[in-house]
């Protein structure tokens, strides 16, 4: 005969089991909107479910009125918002996927970051000006649709050619999202800040201008000393060798889920512009 402390125990862990595939599901929705304009969306969907809490709670009739219509009929607005964004999620369940991406991600970026070092350290021995910025945990897409379409993979032989002087594509940045070189030619925003070295051109302006509003980590190479650099958090960090150039892009983009305060701790008083 079953105890109710069994019943119990089994109801406890079917609860649990319930809740953790739940919140999985949940965060695996997340990353495939993350870094798109669904995100803002979703800001406006919370703000408008909090509004609708708080007039409910306050006893707000007409307020709430307008709140629940709002609720009841913005089901079928945000399938037909969130559309492309369900279409790519139910592409990749579709081809096993949707569980499986983290398991690819850090082999196409150990990948990503070879291509990325050879093709800079080529370019910085000829002097060969580039622009190349990471996308984190910040999405870049307003910056990425200022640019060029390229949606290919990353391979230094491209990234190279991008960068050619008096090619279509050498003036601006070259955007990375997700293990693939998403755009060229994009426009970045200019750092307005006044400590910056004067003897800094535009290219390393608008480096430290990205990186003053998102997370991105952006290398630069200098078309007049052929110096790599790279900017972080309003930083910029130059003279970098390939070995160092390495280093701080698997601290900060390969390994980004963990602690990345290693880079200010390790440049803070050396080669800082």
């Amino acid at each position: 005969m079953v105890s109710w402390s069994e019943i119990n125990l089994l109801d406890l862990l079917r609860s649990v089991v319930d809740i953790l595939l739940v919140t999985y599901v949940i965060y695996k929705l997340i990353m495939v909107i993350r870094g798109t304009k669904a995100v803002q969306l979703l800001k406006g969907i919370t703000v408008i479910v909090v509004v609708w809490f708080l007039s409910s709670l306050l006893q707000l009739k007409t307020l709430n009125f307008i709140m629940t219509q709002a609720i009841t009929y913005g089901v079928l607005a945000i399938i037909i918002i969130f559309q492309p964004e369900l279409r790519r999620a139910l592409e990749q369940l579709g081809r096993g996927r949707f569980f499986s991406r983290e398991l690819q991600e850090e082999e196409i970026r150990k990948q990503a970051i070879e291509a990325i070092v050879k093709a800079t350290t080529y370019m910085a021995k000829r002097r060969i000006g580039a622009l190349i910025s990471i996308e984190r945990e910040t999405g870049l897409n307003e910056y990425i649709e200022t640019g060029i379409p390229i949606e290919a993979q990353i391979t230094s032989q491209l990234l190279i050619n991008i960068f050619i002087p008096n090619t279509p594509l050498h003036d601006g940045a070259v955007i990375i999202k997700d293990g693939e070189i998403k755009a060229a030619a994009c426009y970045l925003p200019l750092s307005e800040s006044p400590f910056i070295s004067k003897e800094l051109g535009t290219r390393h302006r608008a480096a430290i201008g990205v990186s003053e509003v998102t997370d991105c980590v952006t290398i630069v190479v200098s078309e007049e000393t052929g110096a790599i650099s790279i900017t972080k958090n309003g930083e910029i960090y130059r003279n970098l060798t390939e070995e160092r150039l390495t280093e701080l892009l698997e601290l900060n983009w390969l390994n980004q889920t963990k602690s990345v305060s290693g880079l200010r701790w390790n440049w803070r008083g050396k080669n800082n512009g």
